[in-house]
């Protein structure tokens, strides 16, 4: 018997790639400028606040708890976030130097020493349906420990660097990160049976943070010119060389993963969050670390890289959660009291 499901014609291109696709051409036709750009960041801060209560609602105490004390996975990204990508950063800008812009090998370097993202990480780890506890303290913690680790690592491999790093992103992660997810661990006996009945709604908050993320990034930098100071050759050099440390962090943790014995889910936590690295976090540290540098060119491989990252792991994310599908596993699971 044939169902109506399988009676649906699909189609070849995935349906949030499609959306992802409209956000950034809406972002290069319709950028966020002056009250508008500020009225979109209010929006991404109160989007990811909105994330992290919903995670604090779900998941229960104990998965919160193992997810700390799974030392092994956390290990797995740490190394992956500030050993691997350090050293495929130092080896792709000596032996690009020559043939790029000092600040641009520069910048390709710096991108590669900055912490992990926090929401898209998490993100796209609920839509693969994998370790969701684990990668939200392996994520957070990358974050904490950047903004002291980041600074350090410019002072002893880029002899141009400054000395100093903010504490700005303590006060972002405790405002937006920690608070929320206190306060839905809080409420979370009134309110998290219920959630995890409406899967719909924390699915759409996942993606809907990932789209607006990527309009106000891809809208920073149409207002900021950076896209109109090199040329359409260079910009996709620096494409091309974001995509290929991009492939040699995921392969290279997609495959240790399975060489070392990690389930799927973890495997997934593992893949997504080391394999980001934080525009929100590089931008503000790249101004303090590199006065009188060109500032547009030494951000702008963090820039490429964070676009990307978010359409390489939507495609990811999405072959996952197919493929965790077709094993009958439901990606709540992980969630569910204990």
């Amino acid at each position: 018997m044939i169902t109506s499901a399988r009676r649906h014609i699909k189609l070849p291109i995935d349906q949030f790639l499609l959306w992802l696709t409209a956000t950034v051409a809406l972002a290069a036709v319709l950028p966020a400028r002056g009250d508008a750009a500020v009225y979109v960041d209010h929006t991404v801060t109160a989007a990811v606040a909105l994330l992290f209560l919903l995670y604090g609602a779900r998941l229960s105490p104990t998965a919160v708890k193992e997810g700390l004390l799974h030392w092994r996975l956390q290990s797995m990204v740490f190394s992956s976030t500030y050993l691997l990508f350090p050293l495929v950063g130092v080896a792709a800008s000596l032996a690009l130097r020559p043939y790029l812009p000092a600040d641009l090998a520069t910048g390709l370097l710096f991108m590669c020493l900055l912490p992990s993202t926090v929401q898209s990480s998490i993100a796209f780890t609920a839509i693969a349906r994998g370790n969701v506890p684990a990668a939200l303290c392996s994520a957070s913690v990358s974050n904490l420990l950047g903004v002291v680790l980041t600074p350090i690592l410019v002072a002893l491999l880029l002899s141009s660097a400054g000395s100093g790093f903010s504490l700005v992103a303590f006060e972002e992660i405790a405002a937006q990160i920690v608070a929320p997810f206190v306060v839905g661990q809080l409420i979370r006996p009134w309110v998290g049976a219920w959630l995890l009945s409406h899967s719909r709604l924390t699915s759409t908050v996942d993606r809907g943070s990932v789209l607006l993320i990527v309009y106000a990034a891809f809208s920073a930098g149409m207002v900021e010119g950076i896209w109109g100071q090199l040329s359409v050759g260079t910009l996709a050099a620096i494409l091309a060389i974001d995509l290929a440390v991009l492939a040699v962090v995921i392969v290279s943790t997609m495959l240790a993963s399975r060489w070392m014995g990690f389930s799927i889910e973890d495997e997934i936590a593992i893949v997504f969050c080391g394999s980001k690295k934080s525009m929100a976090s590089g931008i503000p540290m790249a101004a303090i670390l590199f006065p009188g540098h060109a500032l547009g060119l030494i951000v702008l491989p963090i820039m490429l890289f964070h676009q990307a990252q978010l359409f390489v792991c939507a495609i990811l994310a999405r072959r996952y959660a197919r493929r965790r599908a077709e094993q009958g596993i439901e990606g709540e699971a992980a969630m569910l009291p204990t």
